[in-house]
Order: structure tokens, then sequence, then C-alpha cells
């Protein structure tokens, strides 16, 4: 993660400015808030702002004029039967603000999720700094052959190091003539003042996908929950999975209640449909049952064998 010394200054000047007020906040959260969680190489993700917390999604549920005297365990009871029926309106009552520095093919994955508000680094302004992520050589490997969109087999020294080099290059290359094609003199090593220069809107078409970009993204704590139930999942792209995994370090900060129901419930759970519930019925009761009478395709028999920890 690359943050500037005048960046860490901005930061502290942010966690040193303090304000009174009579809303709640969550002293776990208060500590993260502003420092970046450092994400991949280059990225990370910090807490802006947020409003809410436990006791405002049972407050919210309940309809209830203040926090309340209930007891922790009884508000925990409350949030795990929101949870497990899946009763998402008093979520919406908690809202987040994050500041989220990542690569533009992550971001355009990330962006799929709409039901949030998004303000992105205007490369149309701005100049885009020369950062690019590069994976860890334990993060490269060949394309599945039984997952059209997964990965496979981790590739060998040599292949994983011409992998490194390559994207390494090409994307020093175009960053490079993204600078010139731009002629800036305060950025461009090889300025010549008699060439105007492309227009940023254009020139940031060079880039490669790997080139960080920046946004704040700000939603609600049903559709938060939501996005991480996808991206913290192990079937999803290693690299949105690693920002996934930052912010339910922030969740368990801000909402631990919520946090271990939706881990309970959500996260750690499986959905089973009713062809297969009938499966797991007869297994039960103590007949075998393979796939060619389970009444389930191979993929559905393959997953439920999977829930249960079995192999298909």
């Amino acid at each position: 993660m690359t943050i500037t010394r005048e960046q860490e200054a901005e930061i502290e000047a942010a966690r040193e400015d303090r304000s009174t007020t009579l809303r709640r906040s969550v002293a776990a959260l208060e500590a993260l808030l502003y420092r970046p969680l450092p994400v991949l190489d280059h990225g990370f993700v910090r807490v802006i702002d947020y409003m809410g917390d436990d006791s405002a999604i049972v407050q919210a549920a309940r309809v209830s004029y203040g926090r309340g005297t209930r007891k922790v365990s009884e508000d925990a009871g409350l949030i795990r039967y929101l949870m497990r029926h899946r009763h998402t309106t008093p979520f919406e009552m908690c809202a987040i603000k994050l500041h989220v520095k990542l690569p533009i093919f992550v971001a355009r994955q990330w962006i799929r999720h709409r039901t949030a508000s998004v303000n992105e680094y205007s490369a149309r302004y701005s100049i885009l700094d020369r950062e690019f992520y590069l994976p860890a050589p334990e993060h490269l490997a060949a394309q599945s052959a039984a997952n059209r969109q997964g990965r496979g087999e981790v590739l060998e020294t040599a292949e994983a190091d011409f992998v490194l080099a390559t994207l390494r290059a090409d994307a020093e290359r175009s960053h490079a003539d993204y600078l010139a094609l731009l002629n800036d003199a305060a950025e461009s090593p090889g300025y010549d003042p008699a060439r105007s220069g492309l227009a940023r809107e254009l020139a940031r078409m060079n880039l490669t996908l790997n080139t960080y970009t920046q946004w704040y993204w700000k939603t609600d704590l049903h559709n938060l929950l939501h996005f991480l139930e996808l991206r913290a999942d192990p079937h999803a792209q290693y690299e949105i999975r690693a920002y996934a995994k930052a912010m339910l370090e922030i969740l368990a900060a801000w909402v631990p209640l919520a946090h271990q129901a939706f881990l309970d419930y959500r996260l750690g759970a499986a959905s089973l449909s009713a062809p297969m519930l009938r499966v797991l019925r007869r297994m039960l009761a103590g007949e075998r049952v393979e796939q060619p009478d389970s009444g389930l395709s191979k993929r559905e028999f393959s997953e439920l064998m999977a829930a249960l920890a079995k192999d298909a």
C-alpha cells in the first residue's frame, strides 16, 4: 500500500478533529476511522463516515423511541432472527461510506453491485498515478478446466516469472506512453513545449486494467451484507475477495452482533433447494442416495455433497 507523507498528514489531521454529537458512535469503529486498511500491493479500504450500530437495527425492528433497556443477549437474539429469516429492512437503517483504492479491473467487477452511491477519481480531470497491481506468484494460476470464470493450478516458477515480467513491462510502458501522450509539463519526463498533448479523457484509454483507481463508496448495511455474501465467498475472484476480507474486519468493529449473525446465517451457511431437501431427508432416513436416482442434475448433486462435506 502506498500512502504519501502528505496523505498521512491529512489522515492524522482528520483524526485529530473532534466533534460533539448526541448520536451514538461505535468505539471500535472510531478507532479505525480514516485509517487505511492495506489490500493487495497498493490498495486500501478506509472508513470515512458511518451511521447507526447494532442498536439501530434493533430500534428500527421494534420501532422504539430510544436505545431501550433490553439485554445485549435479547438484542443479539432479535438480530439473529432478522438475519435468519431475511427481514432486511432494519439493516437498511445503518449506512457506511468507504474510500477504496483498487485496480480498474476489480472496480469494473465491483460496480456491478448497483445498490451504492459511487464517486470515482476522474481521469478526465486528474492524472492517474504510476501504480498498478501485480499478483503475488501464489495467485498466478492457469485457466480452470472445469470453471470458465475461475482459476486452476498455480503456474510453475518459470511461467510465473514470464507472466509477472510481461504484466510489469506492459503496465510500465503503457503508463510511460500515457504521460507522453499527455505531454504535461508537471508530469511528463519527455515534456515537449512544441506539442500541445492529448486530452486527459483520451490519453487514459491507453492504460492497462491493473492501473489503480480510487472511489468513495456509500451503501447501507443490508446492501453491504449482500456484497460481502457474494464477494467474500471462496468462489469469488481472489482480488475482490481481498477487499471483502478487509470490509469484514470493518463490519466486525461496526456491528459485531450483525457481523456474527451474518457469518452464521449467510456467509457460513448453505441454501438448499426443495429437491435437495428431499434428497437430504432420504439420506437422514438411512437411504443411500446416488446422483442417478436423486432427481438432481450432476452439478446440483455435487453442490449438495459439497455443502454436506461429502464426496459426490
